[in-house]
């Protein structure tokens, strides 16, 4: 039998060395708990990057897979699918919106959604109007086109030359957005809280003015919910609690729970004059396996509360977290929405605080260059913020 160390060693020999990961091998989970090869107990708060909105092994879920499993896990879209038809209606329902295409991962929903408003553009104005406006500091994604609207200058840089037409404004600054706009402009895209970027959630006045001016001149707006969407906030998607609504949304992560799915959905507007049979598509996109656990997915929140347990817990887990901010210098002040939390570190590398957790039994990760991030499995409890703050006090010792 092999020890963990002899485990990790001999994953670097078979895979890409593209992470820099910590020194742990995970064998399995339980409710809020991740435990290793070696049996070790840990509490988590980072929910495989705000993906395990249910923890592990939540009752019915698992099931629905099993389920799934047994009866069938492809077809391709040459076809129309049971699971399919349903986690589409329901993810419609839940955002109020038209058309739902489904991906692999947030990237290529984001993709996805770039080609929408592109459509759109070349549909109406005969593709005069190509120019995509992006937020600094944001993040969408790994591949070419979602590289080139993320607004981090170190994640574009090696793979320069991007795609064109992208200019970037200032994240809750409306006038530098109203500069970039030209005759040329066909979408403006945002997070409405920015993950990697820091955990700063929009302003109301931001997402209000750019639905304004979207609305003026007819260009496409897109909200990046990927990390900040499927009840992190408290509403299914971010922007719900805004009252702004997109004309296209991306959405991924906490789609599925734990199965990799990403969805771009439309709105009206988008969905009547953007892409057509033959513009777009995906082998395993609507995968039936993926959207089983979707709908199962959709059907807990409703069923158990998910989205009220999340506002219930909100103030105490705010508080738990401004107590932190109050006792120690390292920790300058806090920032977030719902459950999807930073606490902004001055002194010492965030990543020092991240790894002293983790020998303490305690998973949170970073964002940015200063920013310890929480985004803990939506169901966890009143005790279970307690024994963070614990864990997380004995690594901050």
């Amino acid at each position: 039998m092999m020890s963990m160390h002899e485990q990790m060693e001999q994953a670097e020999k078979s895979i890409l060395h593209t992470y820099n990961r910590f020194p742990v091998m995970f064998d399995r989970g339980e409710g809020c708990r991740l435990y290793d090869t070696e049996g070790k107990e840990y509490l988590d708060f980072a929910a495989g990057i705000a993906v395990n909105a249910l923890g592990y092994h939540y009752p019915g879920y698992d099931e629905a897979l099993k389920a799934q499993i047994d009866k069938l896990l492809h077809i391709s879209n040459l076809y129309y699918n049971e699971p399919m038809s349903e986690a589409g209606e329901k993810l419609a329902k839940a955002s109020g919106m038209s058309r739902a295409f489904f991906t692999n991962s947030g990237t290529e929903s984001i993709e996805g959604a770039l080609k929408a408003a592109r459509k759109y553009s070349c549909t109406k104005y005969n593709g005069e109007r190509y120019e995509i406006i992006a937020m600094n500091h944001s993040f969408h994604g790994r591949s070419m086109g979602a590289l080139s609207v993320t607004g981090t200058a170190h994640y574009r840089e090696p793979f320069e030359p991007l795609i064109g037409g992208v200019k970037f404004a200032d994240f809750n600054d409306l006038e530098s957005v109203k500069v970039q706009i030209t005759d040329k402009t066909c979408a403006i895209l945002t997070e409405v809280v920015q993950g990697e970027g820091g955990i700063y959630p929009a302003d109301p006045g931001f997402l209000q003015g750019l639905r304004a001016l979207c609305d003026e001149k007819d260009l496409i707006l897109i909200f990046d919910e990927i990390q900040c969407g499927m009840g992190r906030t408290g509403t299914y998607f971010a922007w719900q609690d805004y009252g702004v609504k997109p004309d296209i949304m991306t959405c991924a992560k906490a789609l599925g729970c734990g199965v990799p799915v990403g969805a771009f959905v439309l709105g009206e507007k988008a969905a009547a004059a953007s892409l057509e049979p033959g513009d777009h598509g995906t082998t395993y996109g609507g995968n039936p396996f993926v959207c089983a656990a979707v709908s199962k997915v959709f059907d807990i929140f409703e069923k158990d509360h998910i989205l009220e347990h999340v506002r219930e817990l909100t103030p105490y887990l705010e508080e738990k977290l401004d107590a932190l901010v109050d006792k120690y210098e390292i920790i300058s002040r806090r920032r977030g929405k719902g459950f999807m939390q930073g606490l902004v570190i001055q002194g010492i590398s965030v990543g020092t605080i991240v790894s002293k957790a983790l020998e303490n039994g305690l998973l949170v990760i970073s964002a940015g260059s200063d920013v310890l991030r929480l985004v803990p499995p939506l169901v966890i409890t009143k005790e279970d913020i307690d024994e963070m703050i614990e864990k997380l006090e004995k690594s901050l010792a």
